[in-house]
């Protein structure tokens, strides 16, 4: 299958994304605004207008120093999260491990990684389909990441042939669709396994390398999900809830407990995604909240990996920024907007 080629504005169209990035370039970007600013303040032409207009002047300032706060905001999540070091990478040496690499985002990711030479080992239950080429330098290995004895044994393989991992990718994910009293324990018991006690298990094994080199990177693909409970995905939304966990504790204990404020750690918290995980449910696609194509998801997660930083990804970033807040607002809002959610969620 070929991917999805990048189209204008956007694979999804016309979205509050777009409208979003158009903005922060233009009219909240600080290296437009700020000579803007000066020339209004130190050019006589520029008081002219300013005089002439003041109202304008006032917005101007105003947007100008929202530009520079936001800016500054980024600059201080960015050196936070990465601990204020940097560390290079070597994408000739560096090799990423990518559980639920045979299909949907996991098979972009392997593409596009592959596509630059990087060395990348596929974990998944199931082989990719046979009509699809991979790149030379990926390779896969059946796996079942709920086993811990199964990674142990792949590991092995995989650094006998390939060498130590450096970066580790839990992208593999299950949803069936089911409200709570249609779900069996086993159904449920799974979800959890692979949405969420698998990142433990690969940690646990890939981790300690990266520990003692203090180099390397994991990425935990969780879902906006995550942020807000879903009708008839109460189990999906609460492993990636504990999948956001995961992240956010992994991050700290780098730092205070394993003393390795090189090895990176960046978030995917992303939409609906058109791959089989969505198969049997009806998910919105609109303006604010677009159902995503799984090429868009993929190279956003790529463009982070390959910037060598901790960092989280979210898209889109409209429904996004409502969807972190969401806990913030008055209980009534919460349970209103849960409920409206049902009925974009219902399974077929």
């Amino acid at each position: 299958m070929t991917p999805n080629a990048r189209k204008w504005p956007s694979r999804e169209g016309f979205t509050a994304d777009v409208l979003g990035k158009f903005i922060s370039r233009s009219l909240l970007d600080p290296w437009k605004l700020v000579p803007i600013v000066a020339l209004a303040q130190y050019t006589a032409q520029g008081r002219d207008i300013a005089k002439a207009r003041p109202n304008l002047e006032k917005a101007l300032k105003a947007l100008t120093a929202l530009a520079l706060i936001n800016r500054l905001g980024n600059w201080l999540d960015r050196r936070t999260l990465n601990n204020s070091t940097s560390d290079p990478y070597d994408w000739n040496r560096e090799v990423v491990i990518l559980t639920g690499g045979s299909n949907g985002i996991g098979r972009r990711i392997a593409e596009l990684l592959g596509a630059r030479d990087i060395k990348v080992a596929i974990l998944d239950i199931a082989p990719p389909a046979t009509d699809d080429v991979l790149p030379n330098s990926v390779r896969c290995y059946e796996c079942d990441i709920t086993s811990a004895t199964d990674i142990a044994d792949v590991a092995s393989k995989i650094r006998s042939s390939f060498g130590r991992p450096s970066i580790l990718i839990n992208n593999a994910g299950i949803c069936t669709g089911k409200t709570i009293l249609k779900t069996t324990p086993a159904q449920t018991r799974r979800m959890f396994e692979v949405n969420t006690l698998a990142h433990y298990w690969l940690a646990q094994e890939f981790l300690p390398d990266m520990i003692e080199a203090n180099h390397g990177m994991v990425v935990t693909v969780a879902s906006l999900a995550g942020y807000t409970v879903t009708p008839n995905m109460v189990d999906y939304s609460a492993t990636k809830a504990a999948a956001i966990a995961f992240h956010e504790g992994l991050a700290a204990e780098l730092v205070t407990r394993y003393h390795a404020p090189k090895v990176r750690t960046v978030l995917v918290t992303q939409g609906f995604t058109r791959t089989n995980l969505i198969k049997d449910l009806t998910p919105e696609d609109t303006w604010l909240n677009p159902l995503l194509h799984p090429e868009t998801v993929a190279e956003e997660l790529v463009r982070q990996v390959l910037k060598a930083e901790s960092g989280h990804v979210v898209i889109p970033g409209s429904a996004g920024w409502i969807a972190r807040r969401f806990r913030g607002q008055p209980e009534w809002l919460q349970h209103l907007l849960r409920c409206r959610l049902e009925k974009l969620m219902r399974a077929d």
